[in-house]
């Protein structure tokens, strides 16, 4: 089984309304193994707006938005090499995000506006992108580290559960740690 670790970043919260301006995933195994790497800076939506609030928070991430905004590629474009990227490896992927309530949202209104997919597909479709209804690495962490979903977060987990990595707001790598902390995740639970 191979998990798609994702992480969005965007200039509003509602998926059409505002835009997604960049994505990144990382392939892995639940023991950590790395599979590939997917990155894309998208073109704002025809007709959406940027939310003010939301461009006040990314005017305190300057670096982070600058490459969630460099060489933008129009939506159709990337999402349908998102997809041809997940294909790739020829087998069965569970969309992983955190949380995947948000993440999720954004990838699966971008999957059904430009492609085929979805990140949730129904059970009659023969032709899906991702197998089950994806794993929320929030919810995962509560239960394997007994805490709520609310104490769930990267300001709350120990530096080595995300792998080291610093949480920037540059989705590639936001995704590397995810997905380190799926690899933690996994771990703690065969140790139980």
């Amino acid at each position: 089984m191979i998990y798609i670790v994702t992480d969005i970043e965007a200039d509003g919260g509602t998926p059409g309304t505002h835009s997604m301006i960049a994505f990144a995933s990382v392939a892995t195994r639940g023991n950590g193994e790395i599979l590939g790497e997917f990155e894309a800076v998208l073109a704002p939506l025809e007709g959406a707006t940027a939310d003010p609030r939301t461009m006040a928070w990314w005017a305190k991430q300057p670096d982070a938005w600058a490459a969630a905004t460099k060489d933008p590629v129009a939506p159709d474009i990337v999402m349908n090499r998102f997809a041809a990227w997940v294909r790739s490896f020829g087998e069965p992927a569970i969309f992983t995000a955190h949380p995947l309530a948000f993440d999720g949202n954004w990838i699966d209104f971008y999957l059904r506006r430009f492609t085929p997919y979805a990140v949730v597909q129904g059970h009659y479709e023969d032709d899906k992108l991702f197998a089950a209804t994806g794993l929320c690495l929030r919810s995962f962490a509560a239960a394997i580290a007994g805490r709520s979903v609310a104490e769930c977060d990267v300001g709350t987990y120990p530096p080595a559960w995300l792998g080291h990595h610093e949480h920037t707001h540059r989705a590639i790598d936001d995704a590397r740690g995810y997905a380190s902390l799926l690899k933690t995740l996994f771990a703690m639970s065969r140790e139980r």
